[in-house]
């Protein structure tokens, strides 16, 4: 029994920290962007920081806690199991328990609770891909037929279900670290640059050919080029973003005082609280968060490289890759260096799934640390 939790060293107190700060530093801003929305709609200043906290905060500290103390080479056993359920919920999207949201279905509501499944894939897919490409016995990353073939196949399906959903940047953001993984096990360049044009070609169709992606990305090249035309499409959410991030200055302009998180922007406590931060604290809390997020991202990657077996290194770069990546994405979006994506920053976001499942990565991550 008591293997399951048996460790060799202490965890990395460095990466904890920042997990720790970044979370109650979330919190502290939640409280401040959805205080207005919170009143507006429900009468509770403190309505969304209350979800986060039971829906979101409860279940990543339990996440966190199992995946920091249960031994990590269990996972490459539940592996397959646990990617067959992932998939079987993101199905059950489509079915009448799930539910949709401004026109997406992303949703899974199991009467007493709600989550998005494709969450959960950020797990396990980058689990599954560990587990499957450490494998000594067959080299998957050699082989045409046991590698590459496998590998287009399994990440074909779960990106036809992400797309239906839509959630195409959900979507890049896993796709993304698993090519990462894929690279790290050694597999054989002409591969990798198969994967990438490939999936570049088939995501700039989708793109080409749905009307609401198209409109986004010529919104934002409109915008780089000082349109005046932005007032009517996805660029006023990127023009007031950039307002609200100017505004602050170099110490913001307090805490609790964003004068655009309710009336200007239209996700202050998801796609845009970024922004929010900017305004309230300026380059300062900025730099600041950033600093954490750097650190964090540090320590993730010289965890995976130090590592003593292949599972552990490919899962923890999977997993600290899609950290990074959401983060880099989130910021960039909000700041204009890349078209509006609409995903949450990590640990700082309102949303309860999103909440648990990274604080359940950084849990597998710090147990990973243990071991080397």
């Amino acid at each position: 029994m008591f293997k399951f939790f048996k460790t060799d060293h202490r965890p990395d107190y460095i990466f904890t920290l920042c997990v720790i700060i970044l979370t109650v530093f979330g919190l502290i801003m939640l409280s401040s962007a959805s205080s207005d929305l919170g009143k507006i709609k429900f009468n509770d200043s403190y309505y969304y920081l209350k979800h986060q906290i039971f829906y979101g905060l409860s279940f990543g500290i339990i996440g966190y806690l199992l995946t920091s103390y249960f031994n990590y080479k269990k996972l490459k056993r539940l592996a397959v199991p646990f990617l067959i359920i992932s998939v079987i919920f993101l199905i059950l999207v489509f079915t009448p328990l799930g539910f949709s949201n401004k026109g997406a279905t992303r949703w899974l509501n199991l009467g007493f609770f709600s989550f998005q499944p494709a969450e959960l894939l950020k797990i396990s897919f980058i689990v599954y891909l560990a587990a499957w490409l450490s494998n000594r016995k067959i080299n998957r990353q050699s082989s045409f037929y046991r590698g590459f073939l496998p590998f287009s196949i399994i990440a074909g399906v779960i990106a036809f279900l992400i797309l239906k959903q839509p959630a195409t940047t959900t979507l890049i953001i896993i796709m993304t670290a698993a090519l990462i993984i894929y690279f790290f096990s050694g597999a054989k360049m002409r591969y990798i640059f198969g994967i990438i044009l490939g999936g570049a070609m088939i995501l700039a169709l989708i793109v080409y050919f749905t009307p609401y992606r198209y409109e986004r990305i010529v919104s934002f090249l409109k915008f780089k080029e000082g349109s005046g035309e932005i007032q009517q499409t996805s660029g006023y959410q990127l023009d007031k973003s950039l307002i609200a991030i100017g505004s602050g200055g170099f110490f913001g302009i307090g805490f609790g005082k964003s004068t655009t998180k309710y009336k200007y922007l239209p996700e202050p406590i998801g796609d845009s609280i970024f922004a929010v931060i900017a305004e309230e604290l300026g380059f300062v809390g900025s730099f600041f968060l950033i600093s954490i997020f750097v650190n964090l991202l540090i320590r993730g990657f010289l965890i995976a490289i130090r590592a003593d077996d292949q599972f552990a290194k490919l899962m923890a770069m999977g997993l600290i890759s899609v950290i990074g990546i959401q983060t880099f994405i989130h910021i960039a979006a909000v700041s204009g260096l890349i078209p509006l994506t609409g995903v949450p920053l990590p640990f700082i976001s309102y949303g309860g799934t999103s909440l648990a499942v990274f604080l359940t990565m950084a849990g597998i991550i710090v147990n990973i640390s243990k071991h080397t």
